[in-house]
């Protein structure tokens, strides 16, 4: 009877995730959560004595996870654009001698190298790195190094803090890359990164950033892996439709529409959370309520390693990295 229970379970699901208006909304979350075979809770204190870094932690989704993590027992490092803000985080949080602020736009590779090196310099062992700082630009915007924001923000400022950080990184260490569902609607363009070409559209360009982050993670899991399976961990896991300041700015009439079904942040931080209290986890996947789950839904959208690696060996280039498109350094 288990294991029946269990494949009605499962079937359920796939049928919330391949549907993705209820499964991406609280009513997914809450129906699965009940299902049989949901992986337990973390335990309490399951963080204890671990540091853990979230980028954009200010609000939403970063907030949600620093929460969850300060929770958990963890020391938390708010990695932030607005410091002043990230301090009023960190009161609201109530654990000062728990939280460390730090300043670094992630779009700017420069605030990047600068942050990982005044990281390094005060904190020996990181032992988990939430990319969750995001971004949905109205009209084409460039970062300081001249890429287009969203393919800055979401790739190549987080694989550079993850390569700067590597000597801090403990093995097993969860590497999240907090990405979208609607990366499912793109396939990777490795042709033209920047969007330079036709017209631009804010939800494209965040849609093709998030599948970039899918497509590179067997990539980013090749060249941080250390000898004997050792080294940490690269994961991409989606949130569903949550509820945050980022979703109302960007798309207002979405969020409005949407507003009874949004999950909270809580919700939508859940999976990146229990992630980052299983390290050595097995990396390289996408995960999107504590289960694995497929990077493509439409043949469209599919595309081939040569696509990836093409990819891969411009994020590397205009990172300032060394290396080519097998995943290798």
């Amino acid at each position: 009877m288990r294991s029946a229970a269990h494949h009605v379970g499962s079937m359920v699901d796939t049928a919330l995730d391949r549907l993705v208006a209820p499964g991406y909304t609280r009513v997914g979350h809450a129906v699965r959560r009940r299902l049989p075979g949901w992986p337990d809770d973390p335990d309490p204190g399951a963080l204890v004595g671990r540091q853990v870094a979230v980028t954009g932690a200010t609000s939403g989704l970063g907030a949600a996870t620093a929460r969850g993590a300060l929770a958990l027992g963890a020391h938390v490092h708010l990695v932030v654009r607005d410091t002043a803000k990230g301090e009023r985080v960190v009161t609201d949080l109530g654990a000062p001698g728990r939280t460390t602020v730090w300043h670094c736009d992630v779009a700017d590779l420069e605030s990047v190298r600068t942050f990982t090196t005044a990281f390094r310099a005060e904190v020996n062992t990181l032992d988990g790195l939430v990319h969750n700082a995001g971004a949905l630009p109205p009209t084409r915007t460039e970062s300081a190094q001249g890429h287009e924001l969203t393919m800055a923000l979401h790739v190549l400022g987080p694989v550079a803090m993850t390569e700067a950080l590597l000597p801090v990184l403990s093995d097993g260490a969860p590497v999240l890359l907090i990405t979208s569902g609607g990366m499912y609607g793109q396939r990777l363009r490795a042709d033209d990164p920047d969007y330079h070409h036709g017209p631009y559209s804010g939800t494209t360009a965040y849609a093709r950033s998030k599948r970039a982050q899918v497509e590179l993670l067997p990539l980013m899991r090749r060249r941080w892996a250390r000898s004997g399976g050792r080294g940490p961990t690269v994961h991409a896991a989606h949130p569903g439709w949550a509820s945050s300041p980022g979703l109302s700015a960007a798309l207002p009439g979405f969020a409005r529409a949407t507003a009874p079904l949004l999950r909270t942040p809580e919700a939508g931080a859940d999976t990146g959370l229990w992630l980052l209290t299983r390290p050595g986890q097995g990396g390289g996947q996408l995960w999107h309520d504590r289960r694995p789950r497929p990077t493509h839904l439409w043949r469209g959208t599919r595309t081939g390693p040569d696509e990836a690696a093409r990819l891969w060996r411009w994020v590397l280039g205009a990172a300032g990295l060394s290396g080519d498109g097998t995943g290798r350094g």
